[in-house]
């Protein structure tokens, strides 16, 4: 069986990761967003949420419903989420614009109240705490779809980290999925558009 062609060409003639070419909103978020460092509690966590959500789903089915979330969720303020109760959750659980799972509702909260105890024992906070994580050399950029692990000892780690204080659905491979999603790595492939716009810099706080 063929390799999957890591780099495709899409209708406007630019070279994109393969995955990125499949839909409008996998070409935005291919684009504009994957990959690029993230910054800020409140930007941090939602990132963190949504990965989780999207556990066991197509990242497709997330980014439709991004917006549904947002709503659902106060905007992933992780002071309002911390303080929802179980009227919150059967609120959650009937909302057809999200992912209605109890386990991953409950951890989004369970995570929101984790975010505070770190913003209150780690000097910057959740942002310090993701970022001490990142390689310090950038890995050099993958050419096929072998090269892009699921799993690294660095995303073992922060995962472990992140349990240690108290957050759930957080293991190895969603932890690797939110250190790519913030850009903590960047494994856009070599060839595409977004690889060199997609380094590490300074992003916005909130």
């Amino acid at each position: 069986m063929a390799e999957t062609p890591a780099l495709l060409t899409g209708e406007d003639g630019l070279r994109r990761c393969f995955w990125g070419t499949s839909s409008a909103e996998y070409r935005a978020y291919h684009d504009e967003e994957w990959g690029r460092p993230v910054r800020g509690e409140t930007r941090l966590f939602e990132r963190i949420t949504l990965e989780a959500f999207q556990s066991g789903l197509a990242w497709i089915t997330i980014l439709r419903k991004r917006e549904n979330f947002r709503a659902a969720f106060h905007g992933f303020d992780p002071e309002k989420v911390a303080a929802f109760g179980e009227a919150d959750v059967d609120r959650l659980l009937g909302d057809p614009g999200i992912v209605r799972n109890r386990a991953k509702i409950n951890a989004a909260v369970r995570n929101a109240r984790a975010v505070l105890e770190v913003r209150d024992s780690v000097e910057g906070g959740l942002d310090a705490l993701i970022w001490s994580f990142a390689p310090e050399k950038p890995a050099r950029a993958p050419r096929r779809a072998a090269d892009v692990p699921a799993t690294t000892p660095a995303s073992t780690a922060l995962a472990k980290e992140l349990k240690r204080r108290g957050f759930a659905f957080v293991g190895p491979t969603t932890a690797y999925a939110a250190m790519q999603a913030c850009g903590l790595v960047n494994d856009h492939f070599q060839g595409c558009l977004a690889r060199d716009a997609s380094g590490r810099g300074s992003a916005a706080k909130k």
